[in-house]
């Protein structure tokens, strides 16, 4: 029997297909004939390439092809970038590299082989000779004149400068009481999905009509298949993208890859089906990082800790190319430098920097964790120069909850929040007051504890269009089958986040239905008409809108079709447990199996009714939602080894409405631990001559179960009135609170020493380190 379905705590329908290994990854599809590829990739961070001999290679049994950038130049187009800011410098990036390398793990040739080892194997017979180049891999150095060039073309390495501001800057700066300054490195770090990138194409050769199916591990399935078509010059039509499993993303594969065009290329010159599945450490090399920026912070602030104005400079490290949105990632910072505060005049600039690196790209939270660390590491700054509690300055900021909507300094207008109500239900639940003065008592007594805030709000929501990179819409059907049954097609592409639940449950609560009648199909350019995909928390919000209108349209004609049956009004007909009835005569009903039926037997039809009980609707929404919340870190550090024990992890987040807090529950759930292991411990490092250091997982640590705390969840809902679902999206919103809330309870905790900022990643020996420093003075 159908019950309430939408806020109900319901496990997820697809869970039981990947926790039993009975679900499809790229790599598991096999094909007659499949073919194998692999890539050579620089083992330099810049150099000259001479020439490459690839005669013994090709000489290899088993070996089929191998490809330089000679053979696809003039073939295929360069790499698209489609996030690019006004006046940058925009270099020409092919899926393989030529005359030039300008990072380790660059792909200058590819194998295509019957065996998958001999392909391995015969990337050892080419023969390279490389001229190596100086080095830059710090961003401040690479803007230094004289510093080594990766484009001489352009006589810098400065990629671009974006500014944005608001209010008067320098009037606020002459009127502070004080200025609080910081300079803060948010390091680089890897998304590090579960499954790498793959990818596997076939081409079915008919003429005219022939057929280019490409399986690939990605968020993005239509923007994959455009990609495709206009770099190999093929229409739209004839290419098939399918997006089975997706083992995780975290923005890494909203990108568009050099692999996803090259297989394809390969499997249509070949005529032969080709696969290429990323072993881990092209994966650390050659898949998008993220992060990677240094702040330079100015806040001007009265002595009651207003503040008044807000100045801040980055340097944001682009890598060695753009990739499809790294040029767009740091404006997202700027765009959301204001947070949750009241800030009137606000200013900053930012300067996208080439070095000798894998590019930089989306990844979870996309900017937006940037502009929360900054502004939160600088909330505890301003506490600590005014000595005020860290809860003052944040309440004295914030914007009142009857001030929204709220225009930003930046340009954005926040929908809806009540930020004092997050914190204040944070620290309830924290019990703050008792543990500051447990603390002082602790102090007493030479020990260090630390309570970490961080209140935070963030974009999301992707859309509308006009502001977005890639457009910002969402598509989905909803079609009532002749037996009753429901199939939902989505453009949100999920790969972990359990749509096929939540929009199962939209549907049949709107249906009247179970959650066994309902059906979600994803992930297929041939099944799902067309979509954006999924990214920047706006699959339920968007994607899920989507899905709820297409219903209501579906909804309607079925309403049509039952009064016509039952020979009442349309109006006011009730959907449950199955059936369709007026609201005051349950008794008169129709099964909606009867309704699916008739409308596609059509005997007996409504007049100017078309058969068939199918709607698609396109979303597109008029405003960015805006979720925000607070988080609560409480940590106790050693003071002989600058081991941190975290004694309490309390999380408030508003994400609107909830469709399903289980889910919820799982997106807080990662992102905190993704976002700490940012603070304590992932760095992707690499030494002076550009090598990569922490090219595995020997060498970056990823946080492990028994790393993390235990989570105490808990919300506050506020709605958003921009889509009819009131839902805002949470999907990033543990990334984003956790990391300043845990640096700034490390912090706290040395304060008394005079720590006043530690940068991240917080392992013991830094911190021990900053203990020790401090003891001597």
């Amino acid at each position: 029997m159908a019950t309430k379905l939408i806020g109900e705590r319901i496990k997820r329908k697809e869970d039981p297909r990947l926790i039993t290994g009975t679900a499809s990854y790229v790599d598991d599809i096999k094909l007659p004939n499949i073919h194998h590829v692999a890539f050579l990739r620089s083992i330099y961070g810049h150099a000259k390439i001479n020439k490459i001999d690839v005669s013994e290679a090709r000489k290899l049994p088993g070996v089929v092809a191998v490809l330089t950038h000679d053979d696809i130049k003039g073939v295929l187009k360069p790499m698209p970038c489609v996030g690019g800011v006004p006046d940058m410098h925009l270099p020409e990036h092919y899926p393989l590299s030529g005359g030039k390398v300008r990072f380790v793990g660059e792909a200058i040739a590819a194998v295509v082989a019957n065996d998958r080892y001999v392909a391995r194997d015969a990337l050892d017979l080419i023969n390279v000779d490389y001229e190596p180049l100086p080095v830059v891999v710090d961003m401040e150095k690479a803007l230094e004149k004289g510093a080594p060039l990766l484009y001489e073309e352009y006589g810098e390495n400065r990629g671009f400068t974006w500014k944005i501001s608001g209010g008067d800057i320098d009037k606020a700066f002459q009127e502070a009481d004080r200025i609080v300054k910081l300079r803060l490195v948010n390091q680089r770090v890897a998304p590090i999905p579960l499954e790498t990138r793959a990818v596997l194409a076939q081409y079915q050769d008919r003429g005219v009509e022939g057929e280019l199916t490409v399986w690939t591990s990605t968020q993005i399935p239509h923007g994959i298949r455009t990609s495709i078509a206009s770099m190999l010059n093929l229409p739209e039509h004839r290419v098939r993208v399918i997006a089975p499993e997706v083992g995780g993303g975290f923005g890494c594969k909203v990108d568009f890859y050099g692999e996803e065009v090259l297989i394809p290329y390969l499997a249509m010159k070949l005529k032969v089906p080709v696969k290429w599945v990323e072993g881990r450490r092209e994966n650390i090399q050659a898949t998008d990082h993220g992060r990677d920026q240094i702040n330079y912070i100015e806040a001007a602030v009265k002595n009651d800790g207003t503040v008044v104005g807000l100045r801040v400079k980055v340097l944001a490290d682009m890598g060695a190319y753009y990739q499809l949105l790294s040029p767009a990632i740091p404006t997202l910072t700027g765009l959301m430098m204001c947070g949750p505060y009241k800030i009137p005049n606000v200013s900053m600039e930012v300067l996208g920097v080439f070095t000798n690196k894998m590019t930089t790209d989306a990844y979870r939270g996309a900017g937006r964790p940037e502009a929360t660390y900054l502004l939160e590491r600088t909330m505890d700054a301003i506490a600590a120069e005014l000595n005020l509690d860290p809860v003052e300055v944040r309440m004295k900021n914030f914007i009142q909850p009857q001030e929204f909507p709220y225009k930003t300094a930046t340009g954005l207008v926040y929908d809806s929040g009540n930020y004092q109500a997050a914190l204040q239900k944070a620290l309830d639940h924290v019990g703050y007051k008792k543990l500051r003065e447990e603390q002082k008592k602790l102090r007493e007594q030479g020990q260090y504890m630390g309570i970490g805030i961080s209140s935070y709000v963030e974009i999301c929501a992707f859309g509308p269009s006009a502001a977005t990179a890639t457009g910002g819409w969402e598509s989905a059907t909803v079609r009532i089958e002749p037996t009753g049954k429901v199939t939902v097609l989505t453009g949100s592409s999920p790969h972990g986040q359990g749509q096929e639940t939540t929009f199962a449950q939209i549907v049949a609560d709107g249906l009247g239905l179970t959650m066994e009648d309902v059906t979600v199909q994803h992930g297929d350019t041939a099944v799902v008409q067309y979509g954006i995909g999924t990214f920047g928390s706006r699959a339920t919000a968007v994607g899920g809108t989507a899905v709820y209108l297409a219903l209501q349209k579906v909804k309607e004609k079925a309403s049509k079709f039952a009064a016509h049956m039952l020979k009442v009004d349309p109006k006011g007909l009730v959907f449950k447990d199955g059936k369709i009835f007026p609201e005051n005569n349950p008794e008169k009903s129709v099964t909606l199996t009867e309704v699916g039926l008739a409308a596609y037997l059509a005997k007996d039809l409504p007049p100017d009714t078309e058969p068939g009980l199918v709607a698609t609707a396109f979303y597109e929404p008029k405003n960015f939602t805006y979720p925000f919340g607070t988080h609560i870190a409480v940590v106790d550090i050693d003071p002989e080894t600058g081991q941190i024990k975290f004694r309490r992890y309390v999380a408030v987040d508003d994400c609107g409405n909830i469709i399903n807090m289980l889910t919820v529950h799982g997106q807080v759930h990662g992102g905190i631990a993704q976002g700490l292991g940012q603070a304590l411990y992932e760095e992707i490092v690499y030494d002076e001559n550009g090598q990569l250091l922490t090219g595995s997982f020997m060498d970056y640590c990823i946080p492990k179960a028994h790393h993390l705390p235990k989570f105490e969840l808990d919300y506050t809902v506020t709605p958003t009135d921009v889509n009819p679902l009131g839902a805002k999206g949470v999907g990033e919103a543990g990334t984003i609170g956790s990391t300043p809330a845990i640096v700034n309870a490390v912090v706290d905790a040395l304060a008394h020493l005079g720590v006043r900022n530690i940068d991240m990643p917080l392992k013991p020996e830094k911190i021990w380190k900053a203990i020790r420093d401090h003891a001597k003075k």
